[in-house]
């Protein structure tokens, strides 16, 4: 197929800024974009060629959103995998595939894969309910501290706790979960994972991660990790493991602790761009919506390789304010050299959600990290009053 002179279909589930981002790199080749989103304020809205208000839910709306498409991928996992499935039987090529999301949308399939696979991953036990976890803790078959994980639907620190008694689990869903064993951890890591149909593969440099210790969400992405060559090759190998493991097309993020004693041990994934990788947008040679696109089209990948460190920095919504959302003192942020602001542009804010991100690129990794604090403690996505 040329996608550079052609009519070429291509259908994304999911409009939201990950949508977006994809969409800036679609423009570089002469294909048609379509989008299904439930929200009609979806940011991807306004770069696609056609824009679908729709639920991704639902069998017959995705069936039909893929009846028009030459080729189907995702922004977001939680989709119906019925209508994926019967589309790739008829023929449609869909990555990544049903098989690899209905495997990664359950996370306690997920876990109870990584150890079928060898893959090294924390201890866990999957329960049925909440009561059952809890009938467990009675019987003395769990033990505190524990993360308990919702199996499906949790995003961006939702459906994440950290257990230490039974006053925690006060409020939790009664639902399908996981306990997953409390790991001590020096680092939180992520490496992404390109692959073709053709089976061409290639990693990003590991990326280090620091989190925010109410929301559960990634404050600083920062590439390369400050980790030793040892570590970063022993976690790149590990997500190569989950990749050829997976089968997966497209990219697949992974998510990793590097423990106390240097051991490697693979939290969770994403098979699509993710957080982990907005950096790349600036700082790298191919960015990783540019790859994501490489990949499903089985073109080339890209060189993956960082031109200079980069350091990434979300902006999520303050606390104490909801409503129609106002960034406070962009200017002066953007007044500093190498910062790169992306608004997604999501009309209404609320405490800790994703509203946008600023990239830092600078020679020196020291100096990038300390524009970042400075860029973190200037910038505000507030509400107005």
């Amino acid at each position: 197929m040329n996608y550079f002179s052609s009519d070429f279909k291509l259908g994304i589930l999911g409009g939201g800024q990950l949508g977006k981002m994809l969409l800036t790199e679609t423009r570089k080749f002469d294909i048609q974009t379509l989008v299904l989103d439930p929200s009609e304020e979806a940011p991807a809205r306004f770069a696609c060629n056609t824009f679908y208000n729709g639920s991704l839910l639902e069998f017959e709306t995705v069936y039909q959103f893929g009846k028009m498409v030459d080729l189907l991928t995702i922004e977001i996992e939680n989709v119906n995998l019925d209508a994926l499935e019967k589309l790739e039987n008829e023929g449609l090529p869909v990555y990544p595939s049903p098989k690899t999301l209905r495997l990664i949308q359950n996370k306690g399939r997920q876990k109870d894969f990584y150890k079928e696979n060898n893959i090294p991953t924390s201890a866990h036990t999957r329960f049925i309910e909440l009561s059952a976890l809890k009938k467990a803790l009675e019987n003395n078959e769990l033990d505190f501290p524990f993360v308990w994980k919702s199996a499906q639907g949790g995003y961006d620190g939702n459906g994440v706790k950290i257990v230490r008694s039974t006053l925690d689990l006060i409020g939790l869903p009664e639902l399908e979960c996981i306990a997953e064993a409390l790991v001590p951890f020096k680092n939180e890591l992520a490496v992404i994972v390109a692959r073709s149909p053709k089976g061409e593969i290639k990693t990003y440099p590991v990326v280090e991660m620091e989190f925010h210790p109410e929301a559960n969400q990634v404050e600083y992405t920062i590439c390369p990790a400050r980790i030793s060559d040892k570590v970063a090759k022993k976690a790149q190998e590990v997500a190569l493991k989950v990749s050829e493991s997976m089968n997966h097309v497209g990219l697949l993020a992974v998510e990793m602790f590097q423990t106390e004693d240097d051991q490697i041990l693979v939290n969770e994934v994403a098979p699509r761009p993710h957080n982990s990788g907005h950096y790349s947008i600036e700082a790298s040679y191919t960015s990783q919506f540019e790859q994501h696109l490489r990949a499903i089209l089985d073109l080339p990948l890209g060189n993956t390789n960082s031109k200079v460190a980069g350091i990434m920095v979300n902006l999520v919504g303050e606390e104490g304010h909801s409503g129609q959302v106002v960034y406070e003192n962009i200017e002066k942020i953007m007044a500093i050299d190498g910062v790169t602001p992306h608004i997604y542009g999501k009309r209404e804010t609320r405490p800790f959600r994703k509203m946008g991100h600023v990239t830092i690129v600078n020679e020196d990794m020291s100096e990038a990290r300390r524009i970042a604090e400075e860029v973190k403690n200037s910038i505000r996505v507030i509400s107005i009053q």
